[in-house]
């Protein structure tokens, strides 16, 4: 709460306020275009006009190559196909061309179309695979952060127009010669983290394997995540979970460069430095992934329940990995049947004293996941050679729209390939988004852990304390008498945390949003 009071509390109230704002926060001065840019979030009733952290932490780095490097690599990176990259290219303040045209690139054209108008000539690299990118060794970003702080300066009278007759653009006739080359590393179904590991800091847990087991400090001593952006950190919990997630030991396609590159992604991992967009599958009308409140009941009336649908997404499922993969860990450690005779850690209260709780070591979460969980597969996909092996080890349950399963008061989302395309649609839901994930999205600045929604660790070890303590476990009774684990019901917390999730999800999480966030990174 003091996070997110610090987050609504500071914004700008004028255009005077932001733009010294900006310079002060940046040390720059905004670019050209900066107060018709304004203007047309203002017009379109944006919440914080001054929630420009992601994008201006994703292209810290760029100040430290030439300008010209850069347009050529995002002029020409796409006209080859094999680079798994889609161009858009503007001209004379309209949509000249696409190159590579699939549904993302062109998802992305109806996102820029409402203030192309106000665009430079440009070329945007949109990358077309799942995965992100680019992944740049720590001392080489050093480097170019170095370069980037020298180069701040305020001027007195800047610039407010943009440069015109550069060079290095997109010709769209034949093949262009480049003075620089991508380098993609072609690296499908085989493991992330030594890739990853570069761009760690040489101290961090990931570089130094001898360091043993990560002590889990970005949780609190209850095993919560207490720090929501740790628990993501490949730095940090890489070593832990790299045989746990299926980018890190398996991806699915992989094609990454160490090379400072401008491609803009829909998601990345933290030791990434591609360019964050808002991700089309929140854009478009898909739905799939549309939120439809048909189905969406007042809290009271929803089930006491655990609810997730979804197929074998996440990484190259083979026989002998399958278990090992992010979303076929949930679903077995959420089965009845497979959980049968094991036990979990849970926060339980002592029965003599209100308000004081200890780590329960021996919860016997059978029972309570066959009432309160309700999470399978629809469907098998991305096997190596096929997923017959599934036929033996697994059973699929009946598909649901996304609009059923708002019927249950909880909604976990995790990782597929990349990011979870149904998560805004979960936080504008009257359910309590759970969210477990090693991907970073345009909107994680203005989202709160604990405030909007429920963090959960990678390893899902705290998901059944999390539960136990909304959804309520044993008695006064048997805990005096027995010593049986006593969790008292949260309903009204979980409920709360919901709402507010929701009424901030119909502020910062709109159409709106979407363009003038993607608006300010082409500017």
């Amino acid at each position: 709460n003091k996070a997110w009071k610090a987050y609504d509390n500071t914004r700008s109230d004028s255009f005077r306020e932001t733009v010294a704002k900006y310079r002060t926060t940046y040390g720059r001065n905004p670019p050209p275009g900066f107060m018709e840019w304004y203007k047309f979030a203002r017009e379109r009733g944006v919440y914080n006009i001054d929630d420009f952290g992601q994008i201006m932490d994703d292209m810290r780095p760029f100040w430290g190559l030439e300008p010209e490097i850069i347009r050529e690599f995002a002029g020409k990176m796409q006209e080859d196909p094999r680079n798994g990259l889609s161009g858009l290219h503007i001209r004379n303040n309209k949509i000249w061309k696409l190159t590579n045209a699939n549904w993302r690139v062109e998802t992305f054209a109806k996102t820029v179309k409402p203030f192309v108008h106000l665009l430079p000539d440009m070329d945007i690299s949109i990358n077309r695979l799942d995965q992100p990118r680019v992944v740049v060794s720590f001392d080489d970003m050093q480097e170019l952060l170095s370069l980037e702080a020298a180069s701040r300066q305020i001027l007195l009278e800047p610039t407010l127009h943009w440069s015109k007759n550069m060079t290095g653009f997109f010709k769209g006739h034949g093949a262009s010669p480049t003075i620089a080359d991508p380098q993609f590393i072609e690296a499908a179904g085989k493991p992330f983290m030594p890739i990853a590991r570069e761009a760690c800091p040489p101290e961090s847990q990931a570089r130094n394997q001898s360091m043993g087991q990560v002590h889990s400090w970005y949780k609190d001593k209850h095993g919560f995540v207490a720090n929501f952006n740790r628990s993501s950190d490949l730095c940090v919990i890489g070593p832990n979970i790299q045989d746990k997630h299926g980018l890190l030991f398996a991806p699915s396609s992989m094609m990454a460069s160490r090379q400072l590159l401008p491609i803009f992604s829909e998601c990345k991992v933290n030791v990434n430095s591609d360019i964050l967009f808002p991700a089309n599958m929140y854009y478009m009308d898909d739905e799939r992934y549309l939120y439809d409140p048909k189905l969406d009941y007042d809290w009271d009336d929803k089930k006491n329940m655990l609810m997730w649908r979804g197929v074998t997404s996440g990484g190259m499922n083979t026989a002998e990995n399958w278990q090992n993969m992010h979303r076929q860990r949930l679903v077995l450690f959420t089965n009845s049947t497979y959980m049968a005779g094991k036990e979990a850690q849970v926060l339980s209260e002592d029965p003599d004293l209100k308000g004081a709780y200890h780590l329960f070591e021996h919860f016997n979460v059978t029972d309570f996941a066959s009432r309160h969980t309700d999470v399978g597969f629809t469907g098998a996909l991305a096997c190596v050679p096929d997923c017959t092996f599934y036929d033996a080890v697994m059973s699929f349950k009946n598909a649901t729209t996304l609009g059923e399963q708002f019927l249950s008061k909880f909604l976990i989302d995790v990782d597929g390939h990349s990011f979870s395309g149904r998560w805004h649609a979960f936080l504008k839901s009257k359910s309590l988004g759970i969210k477990s994930t090693i991907f970073r999205e345009w909107h994680d600045s203005r989202l709160f852990a604990w405030r909007h929604f429920i963090p959960l660790d990678n390893e899902y070890k705290e998901l059944y304390s999390i539960l136990a303590y909304f959804i309520g476990v044993g008695s006064v009774s048997e805990a005096v008498k027995d010593g049986h684990v006593y969790v008292p019901r949260h309903d009204f917390e979980a409920r709360k945390l919901g709402r507010q999730g929701r009424e901030w999800a119909e502020k910062v999480l709109r159409r709106e949003d979407i363009e003038v966030s993607l608006s300010f990174a082409a500017t």
